[in-house]
């Protein structure tokens, strides 16, 4: 065999992995596409017949906030918390250390003191330097400053402060709907063994909310904030709610979660060796509760939404993406025994194979095809009209799932959209499948070089003032 023919070889044999590949990638979007808009639909149509569980009951939460330098976006974040319907619930805010006036910009907007409160100790973090509390609002405000130990310690931090069975965590740049808590907790109130539910979450650029309310959606301006929009929808539509049917959630986004307390402590809290501590929680939950024969169930509340502020840089946009990448890998590599083990069902079958490949392993799949049509390309073993039909037909696929799911979101809600907003979402979908993802996975491909130097770094981004009023 001369060096032509393996060469024919190995792309025949590189060719039916791709088509292998793809049918199963676009066989899992279309179907994850269709029971997400399916089930947001059942959702309105409930919603519009009232057949809701009445409102009277309330289980009490404690929100935690970590913050490490949030100045500029702080005090919104916990107005916005103030304005929300629900009855009972506290407000714990975790200063991970800041080095910008984070702290001063709390005690001056609530009017916080300090008092000598102790606090139990129920998972490991860093000493807390003093603990302020605020009077005369709706529900307690309370602050706890401690020496930097990463958002993981922070989070641990909050739940020690804690006083109620259950607790929220989010980010210090987003703001909840006014209704998002209240909705968030209706899966614990529909099932007595739900341990934790993923909310939500939406880029707020561009959004204007007035009291925990949007009173102007549009697009944003710029164009990378933009394809984030139609990204995370897709993200949050179709995924998401499609393993939510099966209990195979395996992630819950840090900015807006919501977990029962004594089991995150009984499973030893954050872990704070790892740059995923959202994922890495999720993931040992499904642990902890099959290896201890407890019935649990890890849900998803697609009408429970926060906003939250996308990199509006490609370069905190790379950073953002590499942290992520980094986190999945730890949790992965952490918990690969789940991998096709049958002591954890579907979740080992179905989530954690979807995770390994098209999430974890996806990035070097995708640069390794595109280097092999490079190579084919300069070898003359290319087909050049039938490439260019299949990366057209690939996009347009991919582009008109992005659309369904950020249309049938965007009816579900109630949120109207402008026809310069319809022309921007049509055009950019294209683009963000096209051109975006290949350069997101060349950032994921090399997240893992050198990332052991900074993984308990916040990996903060440039922050602009939340519009709330």
């Amino acid at each position: 065999m001369d060096t032509i023919d393996a060469f024919k070889l190995f792309f025949d044999y590189v060719g039916a992995f791709f088509i292998l590949y793809m049918i199963g990638y676009a066989s899992f979007l279309f179907l994850a596409v269709a029971v997400g808009s399916s089930t947001l639909y059942q959702l309105k149509r409930r919603s519009g017949l009232k057949n809701e569980l009445p409102q009277e009951y309330y289980v009490p939460v404690t929100i935690v906030v970590p913050a490490y330098n949030e100045e500029i976006t702080i005090a919104a974040t916990i107005r916005s918390l103030l304005c929300l319907d629900y009855k009972i619930y506290e407000i714990v805010i975790v200063d991970d250390g800041s080095t910008d006036h984070t702290v001063q910009v709390l005690l001056d907007t609530f009017h916080m003191k300090q008092v000598p409160r102790p606090l139990h100790r129920m998972v490991p973090c860093k000493p807390e330097r003093a603990i302020y509390e605020a009077s005369g609002f709706k529900v307690p405000i309370s602050l706890i400053c401690k020496k930097n130990g990463g958002k993981a310690d922070a989070l641990n931090m909050g739940i020690n402060a804690s006083r109620y069975p259950y607790f929220v965590c989010m980010d210090a740049d987003s703001v909840l709907q006014h209704d998002s808590l209240e909705k968030i907790v209706r899966p614990v109130l529909e099932e007595g063994n739900v341990v934790a539910v993923g909310g939500a979450v939406r880029p707020c650029n561009g959004t204007e909310i007035e009291n925990g309310r949007v009173v102007a959606y549009h697009l944003p301006n710029r164009l990378l904030p933009c394809m984030q929009v139609l990204e995370y929808d897709r993200s949050f539509l179709a995924a998401r709610i499609l393993f939510d049917k099966f209990n195979g959630s395996i992630i819950i986004s840090g900015a807006f979660g919501l977990f029962k307390k004594s089991v995150v402590v009984d499973a030893g809290g954050y872990d704070t060796t790892t740059m995923g501590e959202d994922m890495e929680l999720v993931v040992k939950l499904h642990v902890f509760c099959r290896e201890h024969g407890i019935p649990y169930r890890i849900r998803y509340a697609t009408d429970a939404i926060c906003w939250t502020q996308a990199p509006e840089s490609l370069r905190d946009l790379r950073k953002q993406r590499r942290r992520w990448h980094i986190g999945l890998f730890q949790s992965m590599s952490r918990h690969r025994r789940i991998l096709a083990n049958p002591k954890y069902g579907l979740v080992g079958f179905i989530s954690y194979l979807y995770f390994l490949i098209y999430e974890l392993f996806s990035p070097y799949i995708e640069i390794f095809g595109v280097i092999t049509v490079i190579l084919a390309f300069f070898l003359d073993l290319i087909n050049i009209p039938f490439m260019i039909m299949f990366f057209f037909i690939y996009v347009l696929y991919s582009a008109i799932l992005s659309l369904t799911a950020f249309f049938a979101r965007i009816h579900t809600i109630d949120l109207k959209l402008s026809l310069s907003d319809v022309a921007k979402a049509i055009g950019l979908c294209a683009l963000e499948v096209s051109c975006l993802r290949f350069i997101m996975a060349w950032v994921r491909a090399t997240a893992l070089i050198g990332y052991r130097a900074n993984r308990q770094s916040w990996g903060k981004s440039q922050r602009k003032k939340i519009h709330f009023d």
